[in-house]
């Protein structure tokens, strides 16, 4: 280890004496100064890993110290050592971003713990993480063998997340690689529980089946209407659970989470089906036959989202709510900031409705802009980049303001998304659908390991274009890529982000719901 160099300041520092000793015996070098001014003339001359430092001092103070010291170099932590128990001091050093705050009289293993915490933190949680993952390595490939219901494969999934959240910022990247394998290995054996089960999750007699695209209104949304307490009800299209584990505490700093449930996307996890079940209440066959008007098929022109308002309007009169509701798109920075600068007009409606499209916005940037693939390489980058959005969006904005009107805030998505690494070939006519997930259309050429073909879409809900048309939805990280031309359409779409197909990551969806602080 290199030498560590301590500045420890306190206009008592002779009666120190033995904690100094302590840690010279522990290798760390420590420069001392009795007063403020000392201090920062030493920090100017010398380069310190952390600094020590005593509130009550004549001349200088430890707090005027410390913003001349935080000004000089921001980055070295500073932790207040002082008698001093009040708590204006307290919370004036910890609005410094102080490093730690200990009261005296202090025993040298209390330092040596701060010092520990403060310099040698990253070390230390990266050789605890690797070794509790380790441990949980084999408890992961023992549940995996044994998952046989849906509500097993939504607790594996959220630990497989726990873990990649928990590994991301070791240092030790071999592990990553292993937990990569793991969520493979998972995927894999989640499109065979899809397979198996899928079809059975609209029998009415099945009473084993999770809250599903077309059911999460009425199961989920309507109880929390019923309780008479306003709420804005966002669904951010396209947020897979870790990207909501990424900004999750954000939002806790202005709302306290009262529940959170777990819904299944229905297939194809697409926009189109998924987020026009939820505002629907039905499934797509039923949207077609019931409001053709408002369905469109994969084939036809035109866009496919643009009557979500009227969809929520028809199932609140089916469920017989007497509500006061209105319904908003966001789709860019402008509409969102049009919406914050007129919140407090939504404050006598019972249900406020946003679905924001900015999550959805950056998978397809990343498909098409170099720049945006850089900046969203992996899983990693990608909830970084997603707490970065968010964290400067209109969307947080809204949240804040309708936390002080003291609205109930609904949070979810239609779907998630899968980073695809690998193509698996298709052949189709010219009518085939162009979803890189899931295709729609006859006489469809694949290979059977990698779907799960459905051979009668009526079978899961699902429209025909025409009598012979058939669906087929990709597994683990496979995209389906066209035989034609085919080199050129892999290296365009490996590791780009895409939905529609079967994967923990694209069905299993986070439902949270939050009362104000």
């Amino acid at each position: 280890m290199n030498e560590i160099k301590i500045l420890w300041v306190d206009d008592e520092i002779d009666l120190l004496k033995p904690h100094i000793l302590f840690l010279e015996k522990k290798n760390y070098k420590v420069t001392t100064a009795n007063n403020g001014q000392d201090a920062l003339d030493l920090f100017d001359q010398e380069s310190f890993d952390i600094v020590f430092l005593d509130e009550n001092m004549p001349g200088l103070s430890g707090l005027e110290t410390l913003a001349e010291i935080k000004e000089k170099k921001s980055s070295v932590p500073v932790i207040m050592i002082t008698k001093s128990e009040e708590e204006y001091i307290m919370e004036e050093a910890i609005g410094s971003k102080i490093a730690d705050y200990l009261i005296k009289p202090v025993n040298p293993n209390q330092i040596l713990l701060s010092l520990k915490k403060n310099l040698d933190n990253s070390r230390l949680v990266s050789e605890k993480t690797t070794l509790d993952y380790q441990k949980e390595f084999r408890k992961i490939a023992m549940d995996m063998s044994m998952v046989n219901s849906y509500e097993d494969w939504i607790d594996l999934y959220k630990k497989l997340v726990f873990w990649e959240i928990e590994l991301e910022n070791i240092e030790d990247h071999s592990m990553i690689e292993i937990l990569e394998s793991q969520k493979l290995e998972a995927n894999s054996q989640f499109g065979k529980f899809i397979e198996k089960n899928y079809e059975d999750w609209f029998d009415p007699k099945e009473d084993d089946k999770p809250v599903l695209s077309h059911t999460l209104f009425k199961e989920l949304v309507v109880p929390e209407i019923k309780k008479k307490q306003p709420i804005l009800f966002v669904v951010i299209d396209n947020l897979r659970y870790d990207q909501w584990k990424a900004f999750e505490s954000v939002v806790n700093n202005h709302y306290k989470l009262e529940k959170e449930n777990t819904y299944f996307s229905i297939l194809p996890t697409a926009t189109q089906y998924a987020r026009n079940a939820i505002f629907s209440g039905l499934m797509p066959l039923e949207m077609e036959k019931k409001y053709p008007q408002y369905w469109k098929n994969d084939v036809d022109e035109g866009g496919k989202n643009l009557f979500e308002a009227e969809f929520l309007t028809e199932q609140i009169k089916r469920l017989g709510l007497n509500t006061k509701q209105e319904y908003y798109k966001i789709t860019n920075f402008k509409d969102g900031k049009k919406l914050v600068d007129n919140f407090k007009g939504l404050k006598n409606n019972d249900l406020t409705t946003i679905v924001y499209n900015f999550v959805d916005m950056l998978s397809h940037a990343k498909t098409e802009m170099d720049v945006v693939k850089e900046l969203a390489s992996n899983d990693k980058a990608y909830r970084s980049l997603t707490l970065s959005w968010f964290k400067n969006s209109p969307l947080l904005e809204m949240i804040q303001q309708a936390q002080q009107m003291g609205f109930k805030l609904i949070l979810t998505t239609d779907h998630g998304t899968i980073n695809v690494k690998n193509p698996s070939k298709v052949i189709g006519d010219r009518n085939t659908s162009l979803n890189l997930r899931y295709k729609t259309g006859r006489s469809l050429t694949y290979e059977d390991k990698d779907v799960y073909h459905v051979k009668d879409p009526k079978s899961i809900h699902l429209p025909a274009v025409n009598m012979s048309s058939s669906f087929i939805f990709a597994k683990n990280d496979l995209f389906l890529a066209y035989v034609n031309n085919f080199n050129h359409y892999v290296s365009y779409y490996r590791n780009t982000y895409q939905h529609g197909g079967i994967s923990l990551e694209e069905m299993i969806i986070p439902f949270l719901v939050f009362n104000p602080k």
